[in-house]
């Protein structure tokens, strides 16, 4: 069994996921666009030490901008994972958008964990599984655990993520959706952006699903 906290970081409002197990307090730290006091204090409040995976559902930079400072606040021991595919991103300026959306070069990421699709991430007594879901990039994925959907910017509410970037493919979005909507079961949908929602009123309110 998993807690979640959910906080929605500058510059764009991502949804940076703080996912803790409940056992043993170990913890993931999913898309940290960016790192401010209200980040620092949720994770104080787990425990640095307790940190051990900063998990990437792609590489662009309003997903990735605090990355460097949540590993740099556990003394370099948590590993940052991201699909094989979307590693060039973490250091390619114009893959993640930085220099686009900013202006400038975003600092480089260095990945620890690269992952395939179907990798179990243990998170104490917890496992995330990975799901290789392109098309808003490459090397989007979804992290599953329990219950739950971390879907990066492949599915939103009623909507789904651009495809219109770098590595986008209209295709393989709608492959993805289609393979999301084949899970058995009902989830709670924690997105990239804007509120959560569930599978099941995705699969009946979602246009591209």
């Amino acid at each position: 069994m998993i807690n979640i906290s959910l906080l929605a970081m500058e510059p764009l409002a991502a949804n940076c996921l703080i996912v803790t197990d409940a056992e043993t307090g170990k913890t993931a730290v999913i898309d940290p666009g960016s790192f401010d006091e209200r980040l620092d204090r949720k994770l104080s409040e787990v425990g640095y030490d307790n940190i051990e995976y900063v998990l990437l559902t792609h590489g662009h930079y309003d997903h990735t901008g605090g990355a460097n400072d949540v590993i740099k606040k556990t003394d370099n021991r948590a590993k940052v994972a991201i699909y094989k595919t979307e590693e060039e991103f973490l250091s390619d300026s114009y893959l993640n958008l930085s220099l686009p959306f900013t202006g400038r070069a975003w600092p480089v990421i260095k990945a620890d964990v690269l992952l395939s699709d179907g990798d179990k991430i243990e998170l104490g007594s917890s496992v995330i599984t990975v799901m290789h879901t392109p098309g808003h990039t490459k090397g989007s994925v979804c992290y599953i655990c329990d219950d739950n959907i971390f879907s990066g910017d492949t599915l939103f509410c009623e909507s789904a993520g651009r495809t219109d970037f770098p590595t986008s493919d209209e295709h393989e979005m709608y492959e993805s959706l289609h393979k999301l909507a084949a899970l058995e079961g009902d989830y709670t949908v924690y997105p990239g952006h804007n509120m959560k929602t569930t599978l099941n009123n995705e699969r009946k309110y979602n246009p591209f699903m």
